[in-house]
């Protein structure tokens, strides 16, 4: 299914798409703006999965990880997150991390860590996903992306 797959950088035409997978999937939408997306999977023309990045420095916040239902379970978010994880070390980044409330055993086969809260460097903590947008128990994980 997947070989018509084709991975690119976000469109601005794309983010209406892009909102309501996110709102299919029950994941926040309150804050996404083209910026805040970065790459987005598309399967015969058809939007069916996407991922955010916010940027900090050498840090970075993976963001909005999303394959829409019909599409889960052929590679396509480990697609995103290989392609997303090579756009982020040429932009500078050395680390990535999220927040997810039901995927940290996903992310952990990805090679991301649980990390406590307080161990959040600064810029993330200041960000509105980690401040506001995700609940307390929302899971912190991180991974190195240097080469």
């Amino acid at each position: 299914m997947t070989r018509d797959l084709k991975i690119r950088p976000v469109q601005p035409n794309d983010l209406k798409a892009g909102i309501t997978l996110l709102s299919d999937a029950g994941l926040p939408t309150a804050d996404v703006s083209v910026e805040r997306l970065a790459l987005v999977a598309e399967l015969n023309g058809q939007l069916v999965g996407l991922i955010g990045l916010e940027q900090y420095g050498a840090l970075g916040l993976l963001r909005s990880l999303v394959v829409d239902a019909g599409n889960q379970g052929y590679g396509i978010g480990q697609q995103l997150v290989d392609s997303l994880e090579r756009l982020a070390t040429t932009s500078g980044i050395r680390e990535l991390w999220l927040l997810t409330i039901d995927a940290d055993r996903y992310f952990e086969r990805l090679g991301f860590f649980r990390q406590a809260r307080s161990a959040a460097p600064g810029a993330i903590a200041a960000s509105e996903e980690f401040s506001s947008l995700c609940p307390d128990d929302a899971v912190l994980m991180s991974k190195s992306v240097a080469s």
